[in-house]
């Protein structure tokens, strides 16, 4: 074969007649090189009619990806529109099973594709960035990356999953960006050297980037991963303070959080007033901050759990279903429209937290309790029954409170108040 034909692979269509008008279509030569750029010579206004007759463009595509499996082995750049080949199930297992910490992993190719899916059935077409926290194998990654995704940032924590990946971004013309970082241990409570898989945001966001933006903006950044089982509880706080003092990545925007939790933590998060058993301040919270959505139920079985031994994990969870629930939580635009702002924040989550101590407690006492003799007031104020009980109370009672106690001159030197000092002092690196 001569060095002409074993560099390039080319498509000749002459004398076309399209079947719906009759016309005979001129002919197109199209040169498709190894290196994956595409020369045309010619394509008149006839031609670019058979290509929406025909669909030339899936046959372009298709040409690509054969001159791919022809230079198999060769270190060369990927065309947006070739299709990444995934591991075998068993293979990824393998690999998920290798990571030393305790973690679920996405490994099947068809729950990644439902997954990415969900996150947006246009994903081609969408300017956010995707952090996909810790991706392990690499399954979900590339059901991101064949769905289009124009921006995928792995950020992954464990050293042995990083050279795989970074072998994929090489290849990839900068649509894939590996980071060694855990997207559950950014910005940590401590004063000394925060070293990797630990960051900064600031350092993550500045290093890849981007930029703050209004909080009345599109989403800039979409997370999805999957919350560890032994942490769930404790991220959704972490997550949910820095949203309303907009710190942390909730600094650069409204970021969008799309993961994987056990089913009794999303219940919670949705539970309704009277039902005293879920119904939290963490329900109230997230309910007030964000749009929350279901947007998949899968079961426990359809993900690998490493041990940390090189051995399957123990499955944990005490409801009969025995599913994880793939929840968006996306901020609303309109948190900040009110009395309430980031500067007062701490204060509102202070109260919350406060109220819910005893969920079955009656209102007025808790108000009292506050600011003696104030609390019939307030509650008269905001029409809300006099001896309502706290969990009763559905959420936007609580931030119409808030808003009343903050133009109340009486609560203004409340012991409430002093309080938020302390957990002030603890957020303070994070700003």
């Amino acid at each position: 074969m001569s060095l002409w034909s074993s560099r390039f692979v080319s498509l000749i269509l002459r004398n076309f007649h399209c079947r719906r008008c009759g016309h005979q279509l001129l002919g197109q030569f199209r040169l498709y090189s190894s290196d994956g750029i595409v020369k045309r010579i010619a394509k008149s206004q006839p031609v670019q009619r058979l290509e929406k007759c025909m669909n030339v463009s899936a046959v372009t595509q298709t040409s690509l990806s054969t001159v791919a499996r022809m230079q198999k082995g060769q270190n060369r750049s990927l065309s947006r529109y070739e299709h990444l080949e995934f591991d075998d199930v068993e293979e990824a297992a393998e690999k998920a099973l290798a990571c030393p910490a305790v973690r679920r992993f996405i490994v099947n190719p068809d729950l990644a594709k439902t997954v990415v899916n969900c996150l947006d059935p246009n994903l081609a077409d969408s300017n956010a960035v995707i952090f996909e926290c810790n991706p392990g194998p690499g399954t979900l990654t590339k059901a991101l990356l064949n769905a289009g995704a124009q921006r995928v940032v792995a950020l992954e924590g464990e050293n042995n999953f990083l050279p795989e990946l970074q072998s994929l971004e090489n290849h990839l013309n900068g649509r894939l960006e590996v980071v060694h970082c855990d997207f559950f241990r950014l910005d940590p409570i401590t004063t000394g050297v925060i070293r990797p898989p630990a960051m900064c945001t600031t350092k993550l966001f500045h290093d890849l980037g981007i930029s703050e933006i209004s909080w009345n903006d599109d989403v800039p950044v979409k997370a999805v991963g999957i919350f560890g089982q032994t942490h769930e509880r404790n991220m959704l706080w972490k997550l949910v303070y820095a949203l309303y003092e907009r710190i942390s990545i909730y600094r650069y925007g409204r970021i969008e959080l799309v993961m994987f939790m056990s089913e009794k933590e999303y219940l919670k998060l949705i539970a309704q007033p009277g039902y005293i058993k879920n119904y939290r301040a963490l329900s109230v919270l997230w309910q007030i901050a964000c749009k929350i959505e279901l947007l998949h139920k899968e079961p426990l079985s359809s993900f690998v759990i490493s041990s940390g031994s090189g051995q399957l994990g123990v499955r944990k969870s005490k409801l009969p279903n025995d599913n994880l629930c793939l929840v968006r939580l996306t901020p609303h635009k309109n948190l900040f429209s009110g009395a309430l702002t980031p500067d007062n924040a701490m204060t509102f989550l202070v109260m919350i937290k406060q109220c819910f101590a005893k969920r079955s407690a009656k209102l007025v006492n808790r108000l009292n309790d506050w600011c003696p003799g104030c609390g019939p007031e307030i509650i008269k104020q905001l029409n809300l029954p006099p001896h309502i009980i706290v969990g009763h109370m559905f959420p936007e009672d609580f931030k119409r409170l808030f808003e009343a106690m903050e133009h109340s001159k009486e609560f203004g030197h409340s012991w409430l108040y002093n309080e938020v000092l302390v957990y002030t002092h603890r957020t303070e690196f994070l700003i």
